[in-house]
């Protein structure tokens, strides 16, 4: 295999070891709130209308897996559940959009991703 295949299985480990996370907190969320919650790093998708690169910097800040990691800890760490909640869900969305091949985005533009070019080359 080679290593965009072994980092998409990456993705799904993380992905499902994070909603298992999750759900085993009683947080209070309800299942809707979860939901939107799971899809909020991508509105960082609208900085890319500032431009390539301050659109690259903006997502791949939101979809680090360490920004989920410090959320799931800090919550932890001070008790506050639904810090840890918000946390297991953004561990989630990141690990999803990587199982999906929705890598790190480069300053070339959002079609370009460590994990290869996103979409179908022109003439294909």
């Amino acid at each position: 295999m080679n290593t965009i295949i072994w980092q998409r299985l990456e993705g799904l480990v993380v992905f499902l070891a994070a909603l298992v996370t999750y759900l085993y907190m009683d947080d209070g969320i309800r299942w809707w709130q979860a939901v939107l919650l799971f899809f909020v790093p991508d509105i960082s998708f609208a900085a890319y209308a500032l431009g390539p690169r301050f659109g690259a910097a903006v997502y791949n800040l939101m979809h680090v897996y360490a920004l989920g990691a410090v959320l799931l800890a800090a919550g932890m760490v001070t008790g506050v559940l639904a810090i840890s909640a918000l946390g297991a869900l953004w561990l989630a969305h990141s690990g999803f959009d990587r199982m999906l091949g929705y890598g790190l985005k480069s300053p070339e533009g959002f079609t370009f991703t460590h994990l290869g070019e996103i979409g179908r080359k022109s003439g294909q």
